[in-house]
């Protein structure tokens, strides 16, 4: 979450002349994130997220997005749920943008995880990935691997004032990486963005999963290993294997992963890291001055990149083979 465009009062007065919201209390943005502009309204009706899309998702996703957290919420997982207009549409169009509210969930994201935090993401996760089964949309992973080198190429002449040598091994990773991308493994709903600020707790418990604005039709399994990148490293870089085995216990106790999701794994990690790495190196050149965003330190996914590079199997991340 971020905020690129500014809305005025009046805007937003006019705006919310469509729902049955009550009396706006409040507005004020939210600066967490770097895709879209959110802003956290109080009405007397109570909590609700405004969302303008930007750049970088296409408005043509956007049924895609809502129709998804929908369809999970009818099939028992806690997720944002778009708020109709009186004419009974979830879409429209503030400063410019698209955009859309949604109903804001109770509780908090953790900026530590705990091991009981990872195993309550990995059920989570696996629930997310078997309530999705029937979605009758797709979308394409525009950030997979076949998106990853334009976002290279785009930034590969700066990359090394980030660090000496980054774009030389990024090149040499990016192409093992091309030339061996795991491929036939089961595929359904991904959410691809499951960082911890985008999972709220109450206590030990999973109280809701938000920000849906990747998700799409992808190898489940690559969900998995982004969740290992995003949740299961300690602050000093080292890869926590308690915390992985606590997540991926979490997961197969729900969806078992099959014995070819096990060996794909380390790759399937890799890429993850890869493609992290790639759009922060990408915004941390791109992001407009003035833009209420944290720009966030593509170096900490090169680390990490690093150490899947030393992992053998998947059991170096806590898994036992199927």
């Amino acid at each position: 979450m971020a905020v690129y465009t500014d809305v005025t009062a009046d805007e937003l007065q006019a705006y919310l002349l469509d729902y049955e919201l009550g009396e706006l209390l409040s507005c004020k943005g939210i600066a967490e994130g770097v895709e879209n502009s959110n802003f956290l309204l109080h009405t007397s009706r109570g909590h609700f997220i405004l969302t303008l899309y930007e750049k970088r998702v296409a408005e043509a996703d956007l049924p895609f997005f809502l129709g998804l957290m929908e369809h999970l919420a009818a099939r028992g997982l806690t997720c944002p749920q778009p708020v109709k207009t009186r004419a009974g549409t979830a879409l429209g169009r503030l400063a410019g943008r698209p955009a859309a509210i949604v109903t804001f969930l109770d509780g908090m994201w953790v900026r530590r995880p705990t091991v009981a935090h990872c195993h309550a993401l990995g059920g989570a996760l696996a629930a997310l990935h078997l309530a999705g089964r029937d979605f009758s949309m797709q979308r394409r992973n525009a950030l997979s691997v076949d998106g990853w080198r334009p976002l290279f190429e785009a930034a590969r002449a700066r990359a090394d004032e980030v660090t000496p040598g980054l774009a030389e091994a990024i090149e040499t990773a990016l192409a093992a990486l091309e030339s061996g991308w795991p491929d036939g493994l089961p595929r359904g709903v991904i959410h691809a963005d499951l960082f911890p600020d985008n999972v709220f707790f109450l206590g030990d418990r999973v109280s809701g999963l938000i920000d849906f604005y990747f998700a799409c039709t992808d190898t489940l399994a690559y969900d998995v290993a982004i969740c290992l990148n995003a949740w299961c490293f300690e602050p000093d870089g080292a890869y926590n294997v308690t915390k992985g085995r606590a997540l991926l216990d979490g997961y197969v106790r729900v969806r078992p992963l099959a014995a070819d999701e096990h060996a794909a794994l380390p790759a399937l990690c890799r890429g993850a890291a890869m493609r992290f790495l790639l759009t922060r190196l990408y915004d941390w050149f791109a992001v407009p001055p003035g833009a209420l965003v944290r720009r966030k330190d593509p170096l900490e996914y090169y680390r990490k990149l690093r150490f899947h590079q030393t992992v053998g199997a998947a059991r170096d991340y806590g898994i036992d083979a199927a």
